[in-house]
């Protein structure tokens, strides 16, 4: 059975992986903005670095954009109205995250406590919805790698 979107569905069509058109589409043209800010950011700051790619996880988790080199780097994660970013932090950048706590926004704070920690480091999915937003994620990657640029 059919249903309206809800806010946070993902992109779920198996059929064909999603272009910028169809990404703009769903996620609308807020969150998008953001999405293309980050991919801009990143492409900027490690150029060559990375081959984005498209990963379908199922029907509940749908498509994601996957930027790794020998190990992940960001997901970023386009859903309905909605953009996020997961970011994995391993015991280094915990460390990292720990000893700048009080600069991160209490948003974040909250959703990194509430985080699960795994052993290969605690998977943060971040939602950005507003330049702030952004520009902690950015300090999250860049944390987890210098940039080159």
């Amino acid at each position: 059975m059919n249903h309206a979107p809800q806010i946070g569905d993902r992109i779920a069509d198996r059929s064909s992986q999603p272009d910028e058109r169809a990404v703009r589409a769903w996620m609308g043209p807020e969150a998008f903005q953001h999405w293309v800010e980050l991919r801009t950011w990143i492409e900027a700051s490690y150029p060559g670095v990375f081959a984005p790619d498209w990963l379908y996880g199922g029907k509940k988790r749908g498509w994601s954009l996957r930027y790794k080199k020998n190990k992940a780097f960001c997901t970023l994660l386009p859903a309905y109205r909605l953009f996020s970013v997961l970011v994995v932090l391993g015991r280094v950048e915990r460390e990292n995250f720990e000893a700048r706590r009080y600069s991160w926004s209490p948003q974040l704070v909250k959703l990194y406590d509430e985080t699960r920690a795994y052993p290969d480091g605690k998977w943060l999915t971040v939602p950005v919805s507003s330049a702030d937003d952004r520009h902690e994620v950015i300090e999250l990657m860049s944390m987890k790698r210098p940039t080159l640029a």
